[in-house]
């Protein structure tokens, strides 16, 4: 059951925008990977982001203190990517040119990545935080993917 509080915080979430990336990792050399919107830098010294994943989420249930995972910062133009990995089950790199960078998947063509290792994950409600301390960062320019007012969008500067 939905509560008001719960229909108000959700609408006002949806105000928010929010990078859209997919987090990935290997498990004996088979690639996993998830969309998340809810990822963010969290500390310069050491660098380090953070990632939150729901409690279901296949690619949690092969994380843990010590793993490496990837993050994929989308550019504009990889929407269909976003949705692809948004999606249960199996078989979400079919067809997805990656390679193995940093010991972690790393999608072809996207504007930002990094490689991370899991420092600690906290309990955050129906999610859990996932804290990674970043080993490799790159940048390949282009405009970002960004999630706002429940659909896909990119960054446009005022003034």
């Amino acid at each position: 059951m939905t509560t008001p509080l719960a229909e108000e915080f959700r609408a006002v979430m949806a105000g928010v925008a929010t990078p859209v990336s997919v987090v990935t990792t290997l498990t004996d050399g088979d690639p996993h990977g998830t969309t998340v919107s809810a990822f963010a830098s969290l500390s310069m010294s050491p660098p380090m982001v953070l990632v939150s994943l729901d409690r279901g989420s296949e690619l949690l249930a092969r994380l843990a203190v010590g793993s490496p995972f990837g993050v994929n910062v989308l550019g504009s133009d990889q929407a269909p990517l976003a949705l692809a990995f948004a999606r249960k089950g199996a078989g979400k790199f079919a067809g997805v040119p990656w390679t193995e960078d940093g010991g972690v998947p790393r999608l072809t063509g996207s504007p930002g990545w990094l490689a991370c290792t899991v420092t600690q994950l906290v309990d955050g409600g129906d999610h859990v935080v996932v804290l990674g301390e970043v080993r490799a960062a790159a940048t390949g320019g282009g405009a970002p993917l960004t999630y706002h007012a429940r659909t896909f969008g990119t960054h446009a500067a005022v003034g």
